[in-house]
């Protein structure tokens, strides 16, 4: 949102200042107060997430099923801290995958209001579900105007959207076209039209599809928008009126970012989210690190021994929701990788993560049994490459599946192996496979890298 932004009123005749419905009035009031929130000290951040944990924990305890017998009586309000915060057990998606009734309260308050399901997608083969309340989507959506808060988007833009949409009824070719930019906004301030095409479209065709819709706004998934940026420089598409890229749901590719400053001279935002607690991190207005969205959840990352990373350590993202007291969730293990980073220099006392890596099994394992983060990306100076993936098939053996419009050749092939091998850190063997697609026809998704070996983190992802 920008200063030029135009509020909506629910009273005849007065439209400046605008007077907010019940709903809008109360999404506002809660931004006022994390936008008041952000330039406290991360002491007295952490002071008062500390207040909210407690009230959660002593909750999930009393009328959860798992945590009444996880955690019983040792853990009263008062008794929580950082010191013996670690001692409670972390919950993994297999233990919400085989405990779901379990993690359920029993005494849901009625003011948090209606539930329903949240569904992970199922891309690791396990679809977890929760229960969320009408106060945990008040939230979502408190959060996503803070994203456009922060980096200041004219809302009277025209938003389009390209995401996996599970109803057949929304996946065709002419997208759906909507008058504004969906719930979080809609009944606070005047927006452009949106449209959302599905991301299991052709390229080439939503492509076309940008350049007659003149968008001012792209969401998209990272893989996606990289092959829409390189089809658009390849055939001199250009989107004079785009703004910037937003993007989410997979770990953007380095080379993303300078992709869409050539091909439209649009910086990318990215932000990190999940079905089960929804935003978690936001990309900061000055930098291209995040912003822990600690008045929604706590986040720890942390060690292979449980123990906190520090600045610039790589550990597993556990998150505790502060706002669901339907299925508490409380130190859960997402399956990703983040980066710790420094505190900020925008002055947010906010944690920051520097980057988020992806899941478990997106590491390579070599046959010392050590692990490795392998950034691929498209080697289109190699070979006309659309999309490529490794997947790890056994300790020494990869298959390459390769979107392309024809097979390499030898010197290609040599290339290729010699800049895989480089990256992966080991001389792999290697096979290579033409396919038509490797986007997942489940969610949509993007992973470059799969591993099927599984060393002990990885066997319950």
């Amino acid at each position: 949102m920008n200063p030029d932004s135009t509020f909506r009123s629910t009273l005849a005749n007065l439209g400046w200042p605008a007077f907010p419905g019940p709903l809008a009035a109360n999404k506002l009031a809660l931004l006022f107060q994390i936008e008041q929130n952000q330039w406290r000290t991360p002491e007295q951040i952490a002071a008062s997430q500390l207040d909210q944990i407690r009230q959660v924990v002593a909750f999930a305890a009393a009328t959860v099923p798992h945590y009444r017998r996880e955690l019983g009586a040792r853990f009263q309000i008062g008794e929580l801290t950082p010191q013996n915060w670690h001692e409670i057990p972390v919950l993994t998606r297999k233990a919400v995958y085989d405990a779901t009734a379990e993690l359920k309260s029993e005494r849901i308050p009625g003011e948090h209001g209606r539930t329903f399901p949240l569904k992970t997608s199922g891309s690791t083969g396990m679809v977890v579900e929760v229960l969320g309340t009408e106060l945990t989507s008040l939230f979502w959506q408190v959060f996503c105007l803070r994203d456009h808060l922060w980096h200041r988007r004219d809302l009277r833009e025209k938003l389009c959207a390209i995401r996996f949409q599970r109803d057949p009824a929304l996946k065709g070719a002419a997208g759906v076209q909507a008058q504004g930019w969906g719930p979080a906004t809609d009944d606070i301030v005047m927006t452009g039209p949106s449209v959302t095409y599905d991301i299991l479209q052709d390229v080439a065709y939503l492509a076309e599809r940008l350049a007659i819709e003149h968008p001012g706004y792209v969401l998209g998934h990272p893989s996606m928008i990289l092959g829409l940026a390189r089809h658009c420089l390849d055939r001199g598409i250009l989107l004079p009126d785009l703004r910037e890229v937003r993007t989410m749901g997979e770990s953007p590719d380095e080379s993303l970012r300078e992709y869409a400053l050539k091909a439209w001279n649009a910086p990318v935002v990215d932000m990190y989210t999940c079905q089960e607690a929804g935003y978690l991190a936001l990309q900061c207005p000055e930098h291209t690190h995040y912003h822990v969205q600690s008045e929604n959840v706590f986040l720890e990352v942390v060690d292979d021994g449980g123990l906190p990373c520090r600045p610039g350590e790589i550990g597993r993202v556990l998150i505790t929701s502060l706002n669901n007291f339907a299925t508490p969730l409380i130190r859960y293990e997402l399956g990703d990788y983040a980066e710790v980073g420094e505190a900020c220099s925008c002055g947010r006392g906010l944690p920051v993560l520097k980057r988020i890596l992806g899941r478990y099994r997106n590491l390579l394992t070599l046959p010392d049994g050590s692990r490795r983060w392998t950034l691929i990306g498209y080697p289109t100076d190699i070979a006309p490459i659309e999309e490529m993936q490794l997947i790890q098939t056994g300790l020494k053996e990869v298959q390459v599946r390769l979107v392309m419009p024809r097979a390499l050749d030898d010197s290609e092939a040599n290339a290729l192996t010699t800049y895989i091998h480089g990256n992966a850190g080991y001389p792999f063997e290697l096979r290579f496979e033409y396919v038509d697609s490797i986007r997942s026809s489940v969610n949509g998704k993007v992973e470059q890298v799969i591993s099927l070996i599984e060393p002990e983190r990885q066997s319950n992802q």
